[in-house]
């Protein structure tokens, strides 16, 4: 019994599928026109690359970063240099008093007596002196200075923190870029797929009415056929407003405040390879970028507490300073030169390095358990996205097979209705289920490629 009734609806079906589709009436409406491409669009992955490269905030706020690392790595080396310095003074006084001083005795000839006689020689003294120049050279060269070496040190590493981060800024920027690319794509097939869904709503509609006309349909199956018009049509508007923020997002995330298309020339089965081009696996966890930056970090930290303990340590250091003045200094020296080393023992400041050595200490507990943080998030993330290729993949076939299952729904349920063996409702839920397995399909296979980009841009190091 049960294999009679098998092949009979086996022939049944055969019988049905026979049959000739027959031709839909044509139909038009403005929204089934494409939307309108944007005025830029990609034409391939380098492009992309070469606006990410060029125009992207986040990456030129990293490279400031690394600039800034540098010019502190520099200051702080100043601190080892020798420091020279120069120093001008001239001085003119504006109250001052003449008076005469005897400097010395000459001899004369009285014209009276016609004898010679000694005579005080005199000369005007202004006083306090006025007009003075003044000129001072100093050099100042530390010769023991454990803090400041080490600080310089730290201030290298802290440039070597700077760049990793870079990188790590990179990778984020490459995998942001390939998946606003992905969505860009994805967007750009579902708005196709529903102007598709709208047309054949239409034609549905259209063949409707004429059974009305010939009345083989009634005034209920145009109502349903016409809400699924509205619903498809609804459905087109809201796909296309989608589109263009996915546009605009990919125009952010190249740093163009536009809209940015994407060319249908370019295959997303190349996003994976020209991503490998700029980017390369890293041999493990700790040699992702992110990770390397946290793991740089918290050397710095523990840096930072050596740094502090080191200001206990007494310095040495060596000055020499050239004067010279024009003022009249007598017997003395005008011109003055000296060499003094200078021995500085810290004793006591009132407690700033003890609570600069237990905020560091702080610090660098924070860093080690942001390093730990990063090393158990970067594990999740990296199973997590080679996880979702699987499930990509198989989310993908599972649509597939809906979508093969709603297309035969769908024909059939069209073929019933037309012969006057089925009602609207199921050729709307029919239809309603087609399009939805179609939509469904387009997304699982652009996931399929954004997991695969995703999984290998998990573990990896990339160089614009």
């Amino acid at each position: 019994m049960l294999r009679k009734t098998a092949c009979a609806l086996a022939l049944s079906l055969l019988s049905t599928a026979a049959y000739a589709q027959p031709e839909l009436p044509p139909v038009r409406d403005e929204a089934l026109e494409p939307s309108a491409r944007p005025a830029r669009v990609l034409k391939n992955w380098q492009e992309a690359y070469q606006l990410l490269a060029g125009r992207s905030t986040q990456l030129q706020t990293a490279l400031a970063e690394v600039m800034r690392a540098e010019a502190a790595g520099r200051t702080a080396l100043a601190a080892l240099l020798p420091q020279a310095n120069a120093g001008g003074t001239f001085t003119h006084q504006l109250l001052t008093k003449t008076y005469p001083v005897v400097v010395g005795t000459e001899t004369r000839t009285d014209p009276a007596t016609g004898l010679s006689v000694s005579v005080p020689v005199t000369r005007d003294i202004v006083t306090p002196q006025s007009d003075i120049f003044g000129l001072t050279v100093s050099l100042s060269q530390p010769l023991i200075a454990a803090a400041s070496l080490h600080a310089y040190g730290t201030a290298k590493e802290s440039v070597v923190a700077s760049k990793l981060s870079l990188e790590d800024t990179k990778r984020l920027l490459v995998l942001a870029a390939a998946n606003a690319i992905v969505a860009v794509v994805t967007a750009e097939r579902v708005a196709e797929l529903n102007r598709v869904g709208l047309r054949q709503a239409l034609e549905r509609l259209a063949l409707t009415k004429r059974k009305q006309e010939l009345g083989a349909a009634n005034g209920l199956d145009v109502i349903r056929i016409d809400q699924d018009v509205s619903t498809s049509r609804a459905t087109l508007i809201t796909g296309d407003e989608s589109l263009r923020q996915a546009r605009e997002s990919l125009g952010l995330a190249l740093g163009l405040p536009e809209e940015v298309g994407v060319a249908p020339s370019i295959e997303l089965d190349s996003l994976l390879h020209s991503a490998k081009s700029v980017c390369s696996p890293a041999a493990s966890l700790d040699e992702r970028a992110d990770v390397a930056a946290a793991k740089q970090r918290s050397k710095i930290a523990d840096r930072n507490v050596d740094n502090v303990n080191l200001q206990f340590l007494p310095t040495l250091g060596l000055q020499s300073s050239l004067s010279t003045t024009t003022a009249d200094v007598g017997a003395a020296l005008r011109t003055t030169w000296s060499v003094q080393g200078v021995l500085s023992v810290p004793i006591f400041d009132g407690g700033v390095k003890y609570g600069s050595l237990r905020g560091n200490r702080a610090l660098a507990e924070q860093a080690r358990q942001s390093l730990e943080s990063a090393r158990r998030t970067g594990t999740i993330q990296i199973v997590q996205a080679k996880r979702a290729v699987d499930v990509a993949i198989r989310s993908l076939d599972v649509s597939n097979t809906a979508r093969t299952l709603a297309r035969e729904t769908d024909r059939l349920t069209r073929l019933a209705f037309q012969e006057g063996r089925g009602t609207s409702l199921e050729l709307v839920t029919a239809a309603t289920l087609l399009r939805q397995a179609e939509i469904g399909t387009a997304l699982r296979e652009f996931e399929v490629v954004r997991a695969k980009v995703g999984a290998m841009l998990a573990v990896a190091n990339c160089n614009l």
